[in-house]
């Protein structure tokens, strides 16, 4: 009489146990990165082994490592023309060192993947959200975009925030300043979204792991500082 007790007891919190561990994902970063034409081998190899070298550093590492209130998971795609995406990094849970040093790997195993085609910010913004789609469910769900130059083919990203589902998604932004003097402004006016949002600027290049560095340690640990002005980020009606 007491075992089938004691085994409805147990699915119970078996159950309890499986849904906190569906809950525990505290946030699903997605990281978007430029291919597009203007960046030249020599700089894809800065981006690669820059944010392979940043999620490896020690105060990143540390972010990612303090589980208490949950885990994140990854995903991470290149992105240049209209229909120029390509997932190098499907979502994939940051739960210990060996998994961080995994994803690391991935990225620094990855060919580049376009290299002669425009920059189409807001095709871009739309695949990358579509990826929340089949990703995890988690307490935040940010995308991380970066690159070197203003859209200059197809829609804009102000286009794709209200047309794609952009709701509780916030969209922050890292720059790498070097021949295009409006890369800046494009983002703080066009790219960043949501409430806390922010932008980081890379000096070229040869910057782009610290810049890299900094970003995700920010977005990770959630530190919502020195943000929002732009009327909150949200897309103009």
């Amino acid at each position: 009489m007491i075992r089938p007790a004691l085994t409805f007891s147990g699915a119970i919190l078996g159950a309890a146990f499986a849904s906190s561990a569906e809950a525990a994902c505290r946030l699903a970063l997605i990281l978007a990165m430029d291919v597009s034409s203007s960046v030249s081998d020599e700089e894809y190899r800065l981006q690669q082994t820059g944010l392979a070298a940043a999620l490896m550093s020690e105060d990143v590492l540390n972010a990612i490592l303090d589980t208490r209130e949950g885990y994140v998971s990854l995903a991470i795609y290149e992105w240049s023309g209209r229909n120029q995406q390509s997932l190098i990094l499907d979502w994939h849970e940051l739960i210990d060192r060996s998994a961080v040093a995994a994803a690391a790997g991935t990225i620094l195993q990855s060919k580049r993947s376009f290299s002669r085609f425009p920059t189409s910010m807001g095709f871009s913004l739309g695949y990358g959200v579509g990826l929340y789609k089949n990703g995890p469910r988690c307490d935040h769900r940010v995308m991380d975009v970066s690159g070197d130059g203003i859209n200059n083919d197809g829609f804009a990203p102000q286009i794709a925030y209200r047309h794609f589902p952009f709701d509780d998604v916030t969209v922050n932004g890292l720059v790498i300043v070097g021949s295009d003097p409006e890369v800046e402004e494009f983002y703080e006016r066009e790219v960043l979204k949501g409430r806390f949002a922010f932008l980081e600027v890379a000096q070229g290049f040869d910057d782009f792991e610290r810049a890299m560095s900094r970003k995700l340690f920010r977005e990770i640990s959630n530190l919502m500082v020195g943000q929002a002005p732009r009327q909150m980020r949200e897309p103009k009606s």
